[in-house]
């Protein structure tokens, strides 16, 4: 058992990995996590006889899918969340990672690569009404040919199809067959993993996520640097009204991207 916890991440790069003090681990649970939380699902055991999560399409489309024909069950308690009292925020760099108060969960993010095929990009969304779903489940995760041939040649990403599991750029050329899902499909996907991250809270959070070239550690950083500080946050029990415009809730699997 490892818990899907804030404190359970060991810091890596590339993905979210937990462990447990036994030293089992479970790598690149971000677009599981995400999809948990995009349909609203805050209490769940997950099954694995592998130690990584399935990349599927590189998305978490497959995993909402799953989920929303599933259907979920609604447990007879209140569903308690995060509130922010004040503002947390992390740097490395010229990244940074910051959460500010807000009455429900949005997330603003930025990126700025050297690809021109991706180059700066910006987007926010509330994460209400199921806009995780429709906005953001079928986004898939990128990285540019130069990546893939140094992972190839370090022994690494052999088992999969860069051109099925990810989109893969080369300059200003979408390598991919089939091309992007979105125009700013890149930034869309740093903020379907920003969401997975943060759902490692152990609850919804209530408050503004802005991201600046932020990634997997950083994100992670962000929650260590959040609860070693009691005075930033505290639980709150949700009423209808709030619960309901939590993400995930009242989404339907119509509303799942065609593209997807």
């Amino acid at each position: 058992m490892i818990p899907a916890r804030w404190d359970s991440v060991e810091q890596t790069a590339l993905c979210t990995r937990i462990t447990n003090n036994a030293g089992a681990s479970v790598s690149t649970i971000e677009h599981l996590m995400a999809a948990l939380a995009g349909c609203g699902v805050h209490n769940a055991l997950i099954e694995l006889d592998g130690s990584e999560v399935p990349i599927l399409d590189g998305s978490a489309a497959g995993f909402v899918r799953a989920i929303l024909k599933t259907g979920v069950i609604q447990q007879d308690v209140p569903v308690r969340a995060i509130k922010l009292l004040k503002e947390v925020s992390v740097q490395r760099g010229d990244a940074s990672a910051t959460l500010t108060p807000a009455a429900e969960l949005s997330i603003d993010f930025q990126i700025d690569f050297a690809d021109i095929a991706i180059g700066r990009q910006i987007k926010a969304l509330n994460m209400a009404n199921g806009s995780f779903v429709r906005e953001l489940c079928d986004s898939r995760t990128f990285c540019s040919q130069a990546d893939v041939e140094a992972m190839q040649a370090s022994g690494l990403a052999l088992g999969g199809d860069p051109a099925v599991n990810a989109v893969v750029f080369d300059g200003d050329k979408v390598v991919s067959p089939g091309g992007l899902r979105y125009r700013d499909e890149p930034v869309r996907h740093k903020m379907l993993d920003a969401l997975g991250d943060l759902a490692l809270a152990g609850a919804p959070i209530l408050g503004r996520y802005l991201g600046l070239r932020s990634g997997h550690s950083l994100t992670n950083e962000l929650l260590r640097e959040l609860f070693s500080d009691p005075t930033a946050w505290r639980y709150v029990e949700c009423s209808a009204k709030e619960a309901a415009r939590l993400p995930g809730a009242g989404v339907h699997i119509a509303e799942i991207p065609a593209v997807a």
